[in-house]
This record gives C-alpha cells, sequence and structure tokens, in this order.
C-alpha cells in the first residue's frame, strides 16, 4: 500500500470480548456483541454513541439479523431468536454434544436465510479430538452438522465472486473454503490459507467485492487481506493486541470496522485501545456489501 489507512477509535466503548461487527445500512449503525457478557450493542459512527440494545445469557458467540427484525442468536450450546426489543427468546435448535469447555461461536447468515455458526473446544486434553464442528440451520428448521475437527471455529462468511463459504480454524490456523450448493449442501472442503506463516491464527473475517477476504490476526495486533488465490495484498498494523473481526461500513461500504478483546478468559491485554472498536479508512480501493438476513422462525 502506498498510503497509509486512517485508524482512529470509534467512542469510548469497551468491551471484554468484541465480536461479530454488523453493518446496518437502513439505520447507519454499526452492531457488534460482548460476546463474554452477552450484551449485543449499537453504535452511531458519526458520534460514537453506544447502546445496549439486549442481553443474552453469557457466553455467546455471534448474531446476525433475521428478516422479521429479530436476531439469531449463538448461545453457548443453542441457536435462538431474540427480540431486541422485548428480550424474549425463542430456541430453535441444539448442538448434540455438551461439554463445559464447549460452545457456539462465530456464525454468519447465508444468501437462502439460513445461519452457519461453528463451535470451539479449547483446553483439549492431550490427542483429545474437539467436539462440535459447523452447522447449518435452514429456514425449514433444519439443524445439520457439516464438518467436524474444528478446534476454534471463527469468522464464516460467504465471498461475492464464486459464493464459496470461508472458514476459519483458528487453533489450526487454518482458512477453509466450502462450496454451497442450490439445494444447501455444503462441502468440498479445500485449504485456502494458512496464517502461521504471517504470525497469528486468523479470527473473524469478510470479504471485499473483489473476493478478497480480510482477517484479524488476533494474536499479530494486525489486519491481513487475501486475494482469492490466498496471496497476501494487504497487512495494516492496529494500535492494540488483540484484534476480533473486521467489517465493511459506512455510506458507501468502505470502512473498515474492527472489534477487539481485553479479556477473553484466555487472551489478555490492559493497553488504552485494548476491546475498543477501530474504524479504518484508506485501506486501499476496496468496499463491502450489506450482509445477508436470516429468515429463520415464523410468526
Amino acid at each position: 500500500m502506498s498510503d497509509a489507512p486512517s485508524i482512529e477509535r470509534l467512542g469510548e466503548v469497551l468491551t471484554d470480548l468484541g465480536e461479530c461487527p454488523l453493518w446496518d445500512a437502513a439505520a447507519a449503525r454499526l452492531w457488534l456483541m460482548d460476546c463474554r457478557r452477552g450484551t449485543i450493542l449499537r453504535m452511531d459512527p458519526r458520534t460514537g454513541e453506544c447502546e445496549r440494545v439486549v442481553e443474552v445469557p453469557p457466553p455467546a458467540g455471534s448474531f446476525a439479523f433475521n428478516a422479521d427484525g429479530r436476531l439469531v442468536v449463538a448461545l453457548k450450546e443453542e441457536v435462538a431468536l431474540v427480540d431486541p426489543a422485548t428480550g424474549a427468546i425463542e430456541r430453535l435448535a441444539r448442538i448434540d454434544d455438551s461439554h463445559p469447555h464447549l460452545r457456539l461461536n462465530d456464525g454468519t447468515a447465508l444468501a437462502d436465510g439460513s445461519f452457519v455458526v461453528g463451535t470451539m473446544h479449547p483446553f483439549r486434553e492431550p490427542g483429545e479430538p474437539p467436539l462440535g464442528g459447523l452447522y447449518r440451520l435452514s429456514p425449514d428448521g433444519t439443524f445439520v452438522r457439516f464438518d467436524r475437527g474444528y478446534g476454534v471455529a471463527n469468522g464464516p462468511r460467504t465471498g461475492p465472486i464464486d459464493g464459496r463459504l470461508g472458514g476459519c480454524d483458528s487453533a489450526a490456523q487454518a482458512v477453509w473454503s466450502y462450496a454451497i450448493a442450490p439445494d444447501g449442501w455444503i462441502g468440498d472442503r479445500r485449504r485456502f490459507v494458512d496464517t502461521g506463516p504471517h504470525g497469528s491464527a486468523p479470527d473473524g473475517c469478510c470479504f471485499d467485492t473483489e473476493g478478497g477476504l480480510w482477517t484479524a490476526l488476533v494474536r499479530a495486533g494486525a489486519l491481513a487481506r487475501f486475494a482469492p488465490d490466498g496471496r497476501l495484498t494487504h497487512r495494516i498494523a492496529l494500535p492494540l493486541a488483540h484484534p476480533t473481526a473486521p467489517c465493511f461500513g459506512g455510506p458507501d461500504f468502505t470502512d473498515l470496522f474492527v472489534t477487539s478483546i481485553r479479556d477473553s478468559g484466555r487472551l489478555k491485554a490492559d493497553g488504552p485501545l485494548d476491546g475498543a472498536v477501530l474504524r479504518v479508512r484508506g485501506a486501499g480501493p476496496f468496499r463491502g456489501y450489506p450482509p445477508p438476513v436470516c429468515r429463520l422462525g415464523a410468526r
């Protein structure tokens, strides 16, 4: 990059485990979650004002917008619909496995209205395989596991060029790619990139309109962009220790918003910006696009 991007703090909010930034284009607001506290927040980037929208039982993993105005939320072992106006919770599906160190983690809406979510199972014994995996909850209520073996699933997002699903296993320092068939089948797993050579596991991610995947290098204090062929094209150093997830937003989807960690229970940092939300401008000639919306539940 010839010109350094502009990086600024957004408001005064500090999260323990900031995750899952989502841009609401209609309202021009940034949504995010403090997973350790179970709090879903909404920010006005123009003023930095932040409000608590709703709280769910912690620990929570992620959320997505639903077509009826509710939120699809990954709780510890269940996927639920949460009404942001009342806090009412409608539980939709539950994973089969249960373990004190197993919980649902990052998730995303797909174009067909379904919700894809993965689990994390840290603190395993040597040689112990991780429980859980990657799951898809379809609009008709079908809940299936389509892959296993993820230590820490992060950043499932679909690319705009080939429609493939990108998913990170932070424990393996790998980003995988899956085909999504018209009937909802997800498979044909391929290795997209290893982030170990870049000094960190990948965490949350998003795509730009050119098919580039942006991911938070959670242990390296940086954002990285990988071209569709897996080449590293951009790396942006951030003024905090543990970034967790980026998303595109702003009036023309050219701003990058980044969440971060102050105390996740496994990672800690106490710098002035650790746990803050950052806005990155001028990160190159890239832009994002509106996230899909789930179509789950019936009213």
